[in-house]
């Protein structure tokens, strides 16, 4: 066979075009037919079919940190090992020992940061779908749990909505029989008074015996969040019910007593409304009053050092009582 000459192997007989002899063969090479074949199926190729594929590998393959290092061992290059990484499933393990592991092995800062990236998104995408899949505490079921205030459960099962209980500011506390504790040089006591503005709270409630929920921060163990004027309670027990007096266009409560003989802090016996609580899972409570609620205005505050001696910036829980329909 002389040189230039293809082997058998390597031709593929044609029949002759017109022009030369009849009955001749033209000899194309395998090689030239194979490159043309391909080129006409890519022509017909629809477009879509030819679009590289993003997101997962078309493989199902999970990029990890081994495959990383072969690659960087084969010498790719950072743009391939990162297109990779972008268009691939990543499963990477991107702790301070890993990462360590990967800048001894020569992977670049531009890859290793991409993997944690990577690494990021998956996690976050993976907490993202546990939390749709969790479903939302019911706001009436009162085991579940609620942000952290008091509540109260209505009895009547066409509102059996739980309500939370809105904290209300006391002015600074006055001071009562001022004159009386003058002129018998302190004998007769005089008495701190907590203020709140309007003769009437906001939330009224048609039951003698109606049924709160308290619920607490497990984690800090207060009542809410930091900063709150009582953020240091964990239980009802820290707390006192107490019926208000009445006037025009306020309501106070007397949180303290001085006179010449000393000075007492805290709510008359005879305001106190007694309560029981039971706990029903950790920071929530049920609370119920001892006895019935005649109709009036009442309130729970806690019992701390903020409401002694008229203290001001505390805050207390108000509701009224009205006769029940």
């Amino acid at each position: 066979m002389g040189p230039g000459s293809e082997s058998p192997a390597n031709v593929i007989a044609r029949p002759v075009v017109a022009g030369n002899d009849k009955g001749a063969q033209m000899h194309i090479p395998a090689r030239t037919f194979l490159t043309s074949f391909l080129l006409l199926a890519l022509s017909v190729t629809p477009p879509e079919a030819q679009q590289p594929t993003t997101g997962a590998s078309a493989s199902g393959e999970v990029l990890t940190n081994d495959l990383v290092l072969k690659m960087v061992a084969a010498k790719f290059g950072d743009q391939i090992i990162l297109s990779k990484i972008h268009t691939s499933t990543c499963k990477f393990d991107t702790s301070i020992e890993a990462i360590l592991k990967l800048r001894e092995a020569g992977v670049s800062d531009t890859v290793i940061q991409a993997m944690v990236e990577a690494s990021a998104r998956t996690n976050a995408e993976a907490n993202d779908a546990a939390s749709k899949n969790v479903p939302s505490a019911d706001p009436n079921d009162p085991a579940t749990p609620h942000e952290p205030g008091i509540y109260w459960l209505p009895k009547e099962k066409r509102e059996k909505q739980m309500v939370q209980l809105e904290p209300s500011v006391y002015s600074q506390g006055k001071t009562g029989g001022m004159f009386a504790s003058a002129v018998t040089y302190g004998i007769a006591k005089a008495k701190w008074k907590a203020v709140v503005r309007g003769g009437r709270s906001n939330l009224r409630i048609s039951e003698e015996k109606p049924e709160f929920w308290f619920y607490f921060e497990v984690t800090t163990h207060g009542l809410s969040q930091s900063g709150y004027f009582f953020s240091g309670a964990s239980s009802p027990n820290e707390f006192i019910l107490a019926r208000m007096s009445k006037k025009s266009k306020e309501r106070e409560l007397v949180v303290g007593e001085f006179g010449a003989l000393g000075s007492s802090t805290g709510t008359r016996s005879k305001d106190v409304v007694d309560f029981e609580f039971k706990k029903i899972a950790p920071g929530i409570y049920r609370v119920t009053p001892n006895q019935p609620l005649q109709p009036g205005e009442y309130c729970f505050f806690y019992a701390g050092a903020n409401m002694a001696m008229g203290m001001t910036g505390g805050k207390l829980f108000d509701f009224g009582v009205d006769a029940a329909k």
